[in-house]
């Protein structure tokens, strides 16, 4: 096969440049490997994405990757003390990022794939890698309600801060934490905080500090809540609620719909990735991460499918060790040149 001139030959391509994502190159990367990382966004895209004051639910040291230490002066690190740290991660190990490069499809098999990009220009690129890595997480894909009006834009899937809806009517959506989180700042900022959600109380993985929080403020009326509900339709002035007593239309001028992300389930059956059951979990070894195609790793929280409440940074930055381990097993000259391509 024939190589286009101004190619690159790679042994590991990654593709996602989240934190296990840079995890899995680093690994690769102590074994003399040449490695590099692809993001359709920045580095830590899903982090910067977060809310601009949010405090990680766990402590520094569960997010470390690399053995390079986290510090922090808090007993839980927040987004910016993350971002800071995955950057000096990244510098350390002088990993080749390249971030805002979108991957558009991947050929070939084990040992010669060709994966084609596009940058933020919409200018091209193919990279040939032995081997790849797939860690794109899945908080760039929400859950829609799929109700009349989401489309309108007051409607949004990501929260981040409290300022620009004061005095206003908002509707949060949902039962998990990002919903309480969002419903207690906003409500803490003037906001006028309503929120629906389908079940019949708020999830039971609503962490333990905040939900007697979230249920004071119910509880004292300064956060309105309907449970067994959902959106009927949403208009630019208002949204009409399925309550047990009926259709209800409040007053709104936003709307939070935060009922969870998925992972790219399209991407990965395009890469040829089997996937069972009704939670689509992938074909992946749980020894080596290897998918049903052959040379091609998932790593994080795209390994757990739809049940994306199992995979964190915490437990995920490990499958860098795991890939490593079969990468070196099978990669045993790095430096000989890629004949098959």
């Amino acid at each position: 096969m024939s190589i286009e001139a101004g190619s690159e030959h790679l042994d590991v391509l990654v593709i996602g440049a989240g934190p296990t994502g840079l995890a899995c190159a680093l690994e690769a990367k102590r074994l003399g490997l040449r490695v590099a990382l692809v993001d359709k966004g920045c580095l830590c895209n899903s982090i910067y994405h977060y809310p601009a004051h949010m405090t990680f639910f766990t402590t520094p040291e569960l997010l470390e990757i690399g053995e390079v230490p986290f510090p922090s002066q808090n007993q839980k690190p927040n987004r910016n003390e993350a971002l800071e740290y995955y950057r000096k991660v990244a510098e350390r190990f002088e990993l080749d990022v390249r971030q805002y490069r979108t991957v558009q499809s991947v050929e070939g098999e084990d040992g010669s794939f060709r994966v084609h990009t596009t940058d933020s220009f919409e200018r091209r690129q193919t990279i040939y890698a032995r081997k790849l890595i797939v860690a794109t997480g899945y908080y760039d894909l929400p859950n829609y309600l799929n109700v009349p009006g989401e489309d309108l834009s007051k409607v949004m899937h990501y929260y981040d801060d409290p300022h620009p809806y004061y005095g206003m009517d908002v509707l949060v959506v949902g039962g998990k934490n990002s919903a309480a989180i969002a419903a207690l700042d906003l409500w803490r900022h003037g906001v006028r905080v309503t929120l629906v959600h389908r079940g019949p109380e708020m999830h039971r993985h609503v962490k333990y500090w905040i939900l007697p929080d979230f249920n004071n403020r119910v509880k004292n009326g300064e956060i309105k809540v309907f449970f067994h509900s959902e959106i009927a339709h949403i208009e630019p002035d208002s949204v009409t609620l399925r309550t047990p007593e009926g259709e209800l239309t409040i007053e709104n001028q936003f709307v939070f719909a935060l009922t969870g992300y998925h992972p790219d389930f399209p991407f990965l059956r395009a890469l040829g990735v089997e996937m069972h059951g009704e939670d689509q979990m992938p074909v992946c070894d749980p020894h080596t991460r290897e998918s049903n195609v052959p040379g091609l790793y998932l790593a994080g929280v795209i390994v757990a499918g739809n049940r994306t409440n199992e995979i964190f940074i915490e437990n995920g930055r490990f499958h860098g060790k795991e890939i490593a381990a079969d990468l070196s097993r099978k990669l045993h000259a790095p430096e000989q040149e890629l004949a098959t391509l």
